[in-house]
Formats: C-alpha cells, sequence, structure tokens
C-alpha cells in the first residue's frame, strides 16, 4: 500500500503538476477596483452597452480598453444584429467554437444556439467534429463557407457564389466577420489561458 501510495504521488509531480501549471490563467479578470481610468471608461460602456460587467474575453481584453471597447461594439452587431440573423449567426459562433475547442465559448453559446432553435443532433455532431446531418438549405451553404475558410483559410468560387447568392455580399461580409470575431475571442482566452467552462465542462480534443 504504501508503495502504491509512493507512485501515486509520483506520478502526480510527474504528470500532474505540468498539467496545472499548463492551466494557470495567465490574465484573471482585473479587479474593477484596480481599474485605471481608460480601463473603467470602458467597463462603464460595457456596462451601459450590454447590461451586464464585463466577462468572459472581455476581462483578458480590459488589458487593452480601447481594443475591448472597439471589440465589444463589433460584438454589438455580429452578434446581435447580423444581416444572416442570430439563429445562423449562432450556428457559425459554434462552428468556430468548435474549431477552437474554446470551451468557455461552447458554454455559452450552445444553450443560446440551442434556445433559437438549432436542433440538439445538429449540435452534437459540430461538437464531436463531424459534418452535421439534417442541416436546412441556409445552414449548409454557411456550414460550407466556414469550414472551408477553417480547413483551407480560402474560399473556392462555388462556395462564394452560393453564400453571395443566398445571402448578399452584406451577408456574406457578416459571416465571415462573425468567424473572425469569435476566431478573435477564442484565440484571445486561448492564448491567455482563460478558465474553461464554469460548469468543468470540455470539448472533445481531437489529435492534429
Amino acid at each position: 500500500m504504501k508503495h502504491r501510495i509512493v507512485g501515486l504521488l509520483a506520478t502526480f509531480f510527474v504528470f500532474g503538476a505540468p498539467a496545472l501549471a499548463m492551466a494557470e490563467d495567465r490574465m484573471p479578470p482585473i479587479p474593477p477596483a484596480q481599474y485605471d481610468e481608460a480601463q473603467k471608461k470602458a467597463a462603464e460602456e460595457f456596462l451601459a452597452a450590454r447590461k451586464t460587467p464585463v466577462f468572459g474575453p472581455f476581462d483578458v481584453l480590459m488589458r487593452s480598453p480601447e481594443f475591448m471597447s472597439t471589440a465589444r461594439a463589433m460584438g454589438d452587431y455580429l452578434r446581435y444584429k447580423p444581416a444572416i440573423g442570430t439563429v445562423l449567426s449562432e450556428f457559425v459562433i459554434l462552428i468556430v467554437s468548435r474549431e477552437w475547442a474554446q470551451d468557455y465559448e461552447w458554454y455559452v453559446h450552445a444553450p443560446i444556439a440551442a434556445k433559437q432553435g438549432i436542433s440538439k443532433e445538429i449540435i452534437d455532431a459540430i461538437r464531436e467534429g463531424r459534418r452535421p446531418p439534417g442541416m436546412s438549405d441556409d445552414q449548409v451553404i454557411v456550414y460550407d463557407l466556414v469550414d472551408e475558410l477553417n480547413r483551407t483559410h480560402h474560399v473556392s468560387d462555388a462556395t462564394y457564389d452560393r453564400a453571395v447568392k443566398r445571402f448578399g455580399e452584406k451577408g456574406f461580409i457578416d459571416i465571415t466577420g462573425i468567424a473572425g470575431y469569435y476566431t478573435l475571442l477564442a484565440m484571445t482566452m486561448n492564448a491567455a489561458r482563460s478558465p474553461s467552462a464554469p460548469d468543468g465542462s470540455k470539448l472533445p480534443r481531437f489529435p492534429d
């Protein structure tokens, strides 16, 4: 028994300690009492626009308050008023969250997507890294566009033509804008090692 305990402790220090270090939040939320004047202004503007204090990726971005305010304003449009509507915008957000294995982003937006009417079958497929079955015609167009961007970093003429024919140039720009915006937030949180979902849930990790 003694040898087993020693072995378990050795395993922890060999494997567990580095894992804990990797999980350390590099940029935890700044206490509001420590905000400088620019941060106070940004936080006030955030509260006025979102009706909630600074949270999630915006806590990280508060290190650059002007950037945070600009990003928040972009999100106000892309999330709530995009040309493609909020159902498809949430669909795009899920695809991006899965691409970046961003647990917090998924935790926030998967329930919103479900409330918006995106089926559990589609949400589960995206979570598992599969092409979703039973997509609507609009979802197929959006999925193909965002998936192609993620995989190839380019958009073929056929994919572009389908998207513009259905959503117009404004819709096409909004789709790519939503994908880019939530990639920005996902990259920020991943780079800062922000904590995962509050409930501890994690997206599946796939080998490269």
